[in-house]
């Protein structure tokens, strides 16, 4: 009990420099000329907002808890609320504390994530069980998981998406109007070794592999765009930061076309797709940007090489770049002055015929301090004079 309530006291310290925060922007909102949603329009259209949007792609705990001003339910958090308050509970006040986030830091849009499913230890056991019968050798495994995914086609779950339906209700509560951008990130690598190895060995089975990877997408892009979703990420990580984890070659026989139907799809509706992963990928910008036929670029990932002004420079007419604030090291490790210099500069190479929206280039997480990312905001009111 005595640890709580010196992490809470630690919340209420830290809420302090939040509310200075918050109570700047009620007295300058009302004079900027563009709601949050016409800002980003304008940066996706490449047409100069009033200022840069802003929001956050991953924000969370104790920097969450701090602009709250309470526990923020997140992670291991909302499984706890789950199990003492209920799950309908446990997703409305998540959705609660992200709008109130979004509120509190004059963010203009949000990204949620789909939320879990009512606890069901039957179906734990069952993916488990599927996964201990998996071959070790990587053509045999892709051969099974190839065979699992056309026995079992992916049903979206409804409860998955209540998130979703609550975070419009909760804008409602809070007077808030922001567009949502959701993953959708089916067609990444990561560090699947079975599958890199199998584009070597057997590559007609990944391209199999790839086209049922595809199938789950749209069917969950098209749930999305029924949910009225506006933004929809795409694409998955695939580099490191020397450069993608598999040839350029692979990338373009592979993943580009795969992805390039889910943006088709995507635009069908008048909605906007946005490319994901960090690491370097100058060697395949083209074919991830261009090829794509992607709208967006988001964790622009700067300790990789992925310089935001030469991104601007080559396709700042046809590509909106989410980020590229440094939050693994920079933001993490650095001085505050130092943040401030680095959301400075990169509000500076992104200004100009929108095409940018400013965010970290992957999830805030317990390394980051708190002064650190009020510093952030900080600059960002400095930049603009507001």
């Amino acid at each position: 009990m005595e640890g709580y309530r010196s992490f809470i006291g630690s919340i209420k310290k830290n809420v302090v420099n939040f509310k200075r925060i918050i109570d700047d922007v009620k007295t300058y909102k009302w004079t900027l000329k563009m709601t949050s949603r016409q800002r980003v329009i304008n940066a996706l259209s490449h047409k100069e907002p009033d200022r840069t949007p802003i929001f956050e792609y991953v924000l969370q705990p104790p920097v969450a808890d701090a602009v709250l001003g309470r526990p923020y339910v997140y992670g291991n958090r909302l499984n706890e609320y789950i199990r003492e308050k209920g799950w309908e509970e446990a997703i409305w006040q998540q959705a609660i504390d992200m709008v109130e986030i979004a509120r509190n830091l004059s963010h203009d849009m949000i990204y949620a994530v789909p939320n879990p499913l009512p606890p069901s230890s039957e179906e734990k056991q069952s993916l488990q069980e599927k996964k201990e019968l998996q071959p070790d050798d990587p053509v045999e495994e892709m051969l099974f998981r190839v065979k699992q995914m056309e026995e079992n086609p992916s049903s979206l779950q409804e409860e998955s998406f209540l998130i979703y339906i609550y975070l419009r209700k909760a804008m409602e509560k809070f007077e808030l109007d922001l567009p949502i951008l959701a993953p959708d990130y089916g067609h990444g690598v990561w560090t699947d070794t079975t599958l890199m190895q199998a584009m070597a060995l057997a590559p007609e089975l990944v391209s199999q592999y790839y086209r049922l990877i595809t199938k789950r997408c749209l069917a969950l892009a098209e749930k999305y765009i029924k949910l009225g979703i506006e933004m929809i990420g795409v694409g998955g990580d695939f580099a490191g930061n020397k450069g993608p984890l598999i040839s350029p070659l692979h990338y373009r026989k592979f993943i580009m076309p795969e992805v390039r139907k889910i943006s088709q799809f995507v635009h069908s509706y008048g909605k906007v797709a946005v490319n994901a992963s960090d690491g370097n990928l100058w060697p395949v910008i083209e074919d991830f940007l261009i090829g794509c036929e992607v709208d967006g670029y988001i964790e622009i990932d700067v300790r990789a090489g992925m310089d935001l002004k030469e991104l601007k420079k080559r396709f700042g007419g046809r590509i909106t770049f989410l980020g590229n604030l440094d939050c693994a090291n920079l933001i993490s490790f650095g001085t505050p002055e130092e943040v401030k210099e680095h959301t400075r500069k990169c509000l500076k190479d992104g200004w100009g015929n929108g095409g940018h929206i400013l965010c970290c280039n992957n999830a805030i997480t317990e390394t980051v301090p708190v002064a650190n990312y009020l510093a952030i905001y900080g600059a960002y009111r400095e930049f603009f004079g507001i």
